[in-house]
């Protein structure tokens, strides 16, 4: 705490600290100057991302100062040619996402970087986009995903237009570590500094043909398809509304959702995986009589959807029941056309439900699965191109993002969008809704109910208490979850598969991570994870049943067993 009181009173006597942030500052209480203090916020699987504000653990001018001293040193050091080459660097419609962007191409230009910036807020694949497009040496894209309105975020992207893996990150980290604290961190500018440069219309053309250019069956009639969208006051209604006019899609935004407020004063929340998201655009929807729902997320690479079933209710769609969908959707459509890969490739994740598997294999397209986080699923697809395959055909995370072409490194929520609303048309036309063609999916592969739940844990306490669960698992592997048997153990902090049963021990060939997954005896699995973005640990529960109420009632019974193992 002396540590904490001490930084603390650093930034209380600092003249580069506002007068106004000074004021909050005083303000806080005990608790706020902790959580604030206790540490320096860090980067998660989805890069740095924190709430806004003064302090240490907090996104501020100086936080993000410091992380693009340490992006240019690293970029500098690994690519000859990146002072020409350049950075592009987008944001969404956060509080200070402009002012973080221009500050970063700021100190890139300082030493000698060429910048690339757009006019206004672009979605995150477009920025992936852009670096590929501009053969620049990396990205950054200013952003909070989904977070709530007190979060911003800083996401750091290589040559490929791909989040920098562990072992890229790994430089960068050592680099940053070796800077003095961020109030500290001064940039001396170089004689022959950088220019930025606002990128052209072009960037946004091709990257919008590229996206149309995804459609499997674009001659499907459209007329009568009555579709909600809204960008939860995010970066994707310009290109979005663009596209669907284009194609002729009868969409309907809901407008008062679509301009970019970074304190999303019309929606209740702005992340799709949460209910209170779809409050509004199902008023709508019900008013104009839409058959579809569907919803970007503030920085447009996830897509949420609510469906029109045959009782006239709009019905939420998860993640993994979109992405389950939309596989056997392009598969089957591919496969009709003879457009699938005799040596394709699909990637998932760890956390992600086990029947896009299965759909997957059932079309003789082979599955790998990473660790959360979608730069993984990009690093591979570049892997592959550069050693001859398999050829990608589909890449997807249970938390609402998914990739259709590869011509972006990161989620796609435009090609997704696109490609749901071709989906719920195909099936519409033969009669069918989304939740139908979920449920004929569940007869042909068996009923998965796959959910998270999650617990947070504030400050630097929930951060110990966190800590000690994670390492009560590591140290101990639970041999039951209530009166479900615990057949085998997958343990990424040290990459090994345990056996419970034999005691046979397997390699696990990815990276390291604090996460436990847990495979029970009735072909269910849990897998435990601390948040990458926020301070709460996840719980991801897979359940298979006879029918869709008991698959659904196993998941909840194996969390409130495994609650009450960890006396959470």
């Amino acid at each position: 705490m002396n540590d904490i009181k001490k930084t603390y009173q650093k930034w209380l006597n600092s003249d580069k600290v506002s007068s106004e942030d000074k004021q909050i500052l005083k303000s806080m209480s005990d608790e706020q100057i902790a959580d604030a203090f206790f540490k320096d916020v860090e980067f998660g699987t989805a890069g740095m991302r924190g709430v806004l504000g003064p302090g240490t653990n907090r996104l501020n001018e100086f936080s993000v100062r410091k992380a693009s001293v340490a992006f240019a040193k690293y970029v500098l050091e690994k690519y000859p040619n990146a002072k020409k080459d350049g950075i592009v660097i987008s944001h969404d419609n956060r509080h200070f996402s402009r002012e973080f962007t221009l500050l970063s191409a700021k100190t890139f230009n300082d030493f000698g970087i060429k910048t690339y910036i757009f006019d206004s807020l672009r979605p995150t694949p477009e920025l992936s986009y852009a670096v590929r497009y501009m053969k620049a040496c990396g990205g950054i894209m200013i952003t909070a995903s989904h977070n709530p309105k007190q979060y911003n975020g800083y996401k750091v992207y290589d040559e490929q237009g791909c989040q920098l893996v562990p072992h890229k990150i790994a430089r960068l980290l050592e680099i940053l570590d070796g800077l003095p604290c961020e109030l500290d961190v001064d940039v001396i500018p170089c004689q022959n500094k950088g220019e930025t440069i606002i990128l052209g219309k072009d960037v946004d053309d091709t990257y919008v043909e590229l996206v149309k250019q995804t459609q499997v069956n674009p001659q499907l009639t459209k007329k009568g398809f009555k579709i909600v969208y809204t960008p939860q006051h995010g970066t994707s209604y310009v290109n979005a509304m663009r596209i669907f006019n284009d194609l002729g899609y009868e969409v309907y935004p809901l407008l008062k959702q679509c301009s970019p407020d970074p304190d999303f004063s019309e929606t209740l929340s702005p992340n799709p995986e949460e209910k209170a998201a779809y409050i509004e655009p199902i008023k709508y929807a019900k008013e104009i009589g839409a058959k579809l729902i569907c919803m970007t997320d503030p920085d447009g690479d996830r897509v949420g959807l609510a469906a029109l079933n045959k009782d006239g209710e709009y019905v939420l769609i998860s993640g993994n029941q979109s992405a389950a969908m939309l596989i056997d959707y392009l598969f089957s459509q591919r496969k009709a056309k003879n457009m699938l890969s005799k040596n394709g490739v699909m990637y998932s994740t760890i956390v992600s439900s086990a029947l896009g598997k299965k759909i997957a294999e059932s079309y003789g397209v082979k599955t790998e699965e990473f660790l959360t986080g979608f730069k993984f699923i990009g690093e591979q697809i570049h892997y592959y191109e550069v050693n001859g395959g398999p050829d990608f055909e589909f890449g997807y995370e249970e938390s609402y993002g998914c990739l259709v072409k590869p011509f972006v490194r990161d989620k796609d929520g435009l090609q997704a969008i696109l490609l749901y609303c071709e989906m719920a048309l195909y099936y519409d036309l033969s009669g069918k809704n989304l939740l139908e063609v979920y449920d004929d999916l569940q007869k042909r592969f068996g009923y998965h109910y796959d959910v998270t739940y999650s617990k947070a844990f504030e400050g630097p306490t929930g951060q110990t208490q966190m800590d000690k669960l994670m390492e009560g698992l590591h140290s101990n592997y639970p041999k039951f979850i209530g009166k479900r048997k615990v057949d085998k153990v997958e343990d990424y902090l040290v990459s090994k598969c345990i056996d419970l049963n034999t005691s046979i021990t397997t390699r696990i060939n990815l990276p390291t991570s604090d996460v436990v997954k847990l495979f029970l005896d009735d072909k269910s699995t849990i897998t435990i994870r601390p948040s990458g973005t926020e301070p709460k640990c996840k719980f991801y529960v897979g359940a298979l049943g006879v029918n869709e109420k008991n698959s659904k009632a196993n998941a909840e019974e194996i969390y409130l067993d495994l609650k009450k193992l960890l006396s959470l």
